[in-house]
């Protein structure tokens, strides 16, 4: 299926790794053209992208520094002033838990996690509405069931999903779709460095995907990158303020299943 993605540029934040690195990787492969804002290098994934292709931009900037966003995206869009579509993705779990966490370090949490989705979408909307394009948050499945531990993080991921429905209100007019994928447990460079703090790892993964009825198994990056670049795509051009959930039924099946 043609996707209809060719040489469109689209923006990905945290688009060399992980989750991000993976839609990055996807939509290269349909002939967009991925414009990467990242916090660090990682030149082992972009010699992996080159194999794909010569077409895209990295741009090195920490997102936490909100204020100086307006800056980054005037830069951006001097060179690409035509921008289809934002995947507002990154940001990490920084388990900090509500009797820990004064709202001093809670607000550096939303600094990291949450303030750039809104900056990014407000300022590079004109451009995704010339070119009737959209948006897509990668938000969590913490942001719906909670983790216990984690309020920040958790109450940021909840914010872009209300991020998520009041954008797909406000633009629909516009024509301009916004959704959301929620992942839940993704083996992500992240998510195996946090095993590292268990015991034995392997036995907490298993615990972990024990749970996932689909093939309790996680979910790959590639699934979520794969299904990212469809709803991205003109092919999904009637859809918007969804919350997608690619997690092998964890957050809305039964746990309880059992086949044995």
């Amino acid at each position: 299926m043609d996707l209809q993605l060719q040489n469109k540029n689209i923006i990905i934040t945290g688009g060399l790794k992980g989750i991000g690195g993976g839609i990055t990787l996807s939509l290269a492969k349909e002939g967009a053209i991925p414009i990467i804002i990242s916090r660090t290098e990682n030149k082992a994934f972009e010699e992996k992208l080159q194999k794909i292709t010569k077409n895209y931009a990295i741009y090195y900037f920490d997102l936490k520094n909100h204020q100086e966003i307006e800056n980054l995206t005037k830069n951006i869009l001097q060179k690409f002033p035509n921008i289809y579509a934002l995947v507002n993705n990154a940001g990490m779990n920084d388990n900090l838990d509500i009797l820990q966490t004064p709202v001093k370090k809670l607000i550096e949490s939303y600094e990291n996690n949450l303030f750039h989705y809104y900056e990014l979408t407000r300022i590079l909307f004109p451009s995704i509405q010339k070119n009737q394009g959209n948006i897509l948050n990668i938000v969590s499945k913490t942001g719906i069931t909670g983790q216990g531990k984690t309020s920040a993080y958790a109450s940021a991921k909840a914010a872009q999903i209300g991020f998520t429905r009041e954008w797909a209100c406000a633009f629909a007019k516009d024509n301009v779709r916004v959704n959301a994928i929620a992942p839940a447990e993704v083996m992500t460079p992240l998510y195996e460095k946090w095993l590292q703090n268990f015991k034995d790892p392997k036995a907490q993964y298993n615990n972990i995907a024990s749970k996932i009825p689909l093939g309790k198994r996680f979910t790959t990056i590639e699934e979520i990158a794969d299904f990212a670049t469809f709803i991205i795509s003109p092919k999904s051009s009637h859809t918007t303020g969804q919350i997608f959930h690619i997690d092998g039924g964890y957050v809305h099946l039964d746990r309880a299943l059992n086949w044995d």
